[in-house]
């Protein structure tokens, strides 16, 4: 086992203090402190290798949970594993294995080239030459990073500067690999390249990451399994297959009519979520989507028909949805 997480939570006490002047006097005399649960009692494991989705909400705890995994914070209860280690312990042969990278955050010298990181690194992870050599030049090609090594970090752009922080952050080959957005403020197309690079890194290096991410689209092409945090708990740790089966067992149809047709017809067929003559949405359940495509078909004048899945955001918005009622 990779990752063991048993009944984790991280508290914070934060001060309260009232606007103004007087409010600021208040507060040297009398600090009110209220306690802020980041994560409260979460257990999951995860193997060797395996691509994990870690999303929620902003202040679900996310970020919280990844730095109690890598050690940069100590937990307030439960009990971590990584790869053998206690994170918090900060031993050099856990460091050594271990890469947190957050989309927010930059090691990258300013002023310097990225190559110039990368010989630091080097020589603070005690990378012997040889093998420096070689992940230097497989990270250079997987990025596509060869005519920027020399440029300094300033004048690369956002999308450049997150390879080269990603690179600066793996050149020491981790087996585990904690990524807070690191896709945020990125094109579409730099965020498709950096995808493709994690993929190809998870399965050539056999790298166990855990990710986290507001664009949907990161999650639902890297990640096989989810972990959905909310209000400082799980609320979901699954296949990502069955997260969709759970909160959508539906598929949308759309459809295209070259003449008008009753819509009081199509109310046996499914939900129907919109229809503006000549197009129509329906909602059908996905045992019996074959069917009644054909039978639409069969029964009424088409021009067109297209089947869609829903999308993933639709579907993690409605766990959120359904959760913050709950809680309520």
């Amino acid at each position: 086992m990779t990752i063991s997480v048993s009944h984790l939570s991280k508290h914070f006490q934060v001060h309260q203090k009232e606007p103004g002047v007087i409010g600021s006097l208040k507060s040297l005399v009398l600090r009110k402190y209220e306690t802020v649960k980041a994560v409260s009692d979460i257990s999951f494991k995860i193997n060797e290798g395996e691509l994990i989705g870690f999303i929620g909400p902003n202040g679900a705890g996310k970020t919280t949970t990844l730095k109690c995994l890598s050690g940069l914070l100590y937990p307030t209860n439960g009990k971590i594993s990584v790869l053998g280690f206690n994170p918090y312990d900060r031993k050099i042969e856990f460091l050594k294995k271990i890469a947190l990278v957050m989309g927010q955050k930059n090691q990258l010298w300013w002023d310097l080239p990225p190559i110039d990181t990368f010989l630091l690194n080097k020589e603070i992870y005690g990378i012997e030459n040889e093998k420096y050599n070689i992940v230097f030049e497989e990270l250079t090609k997987l990025l596509d990073a060869k005519d920027i090594l020399k440029v300094p970090v300033k004048k690369l752009s956002l999308g450049q500067r997150m390879k080269m922080e990603l690179m600066a952050s793996i050149i020491h080959s981790p087996k585990v690999l904690f990524l807070d957005e690191p896709t945020i403020g990125l094109d579409v197309l730099m965020q498709k390249k950096l995808r493709e690079f994690l993929k190809e890194y998870n399965i050539r290096f056999k790298a166990t990451i855990i990710l986290t991410s507001h664009y949907m689209a990161d999650v639902e092409q890297l990640c096989k399994r989810v972990i959905i945090i909310n209000f400082g708990k799980i609320i979901f740790d699954g296949q990502l297959s069955n997260l969709i089966e759970q909160y959508a067992p539906y598929k949308k149809l759309s459809v295209i009519f070259r003449e008008y047709v009753d819509p009081k017809k199509l109310d046996k067929l499914g939900n129907i979520s919109n229809f503006q003559y000549p197009k129509l949405i329906i909602n059908v359940p996905n045992k019996k989507i074959n069917s009644t495509a054909s039978s639409i078909l069969k029964n009424f004048p088409v021009e067109d028909i297209t089947i869609e899945d829903p999308q993933i955001e639709d579907i993690i918005e409605k766990v959120y949805t359904q959760e913050d009622k709950r809680k309520k």
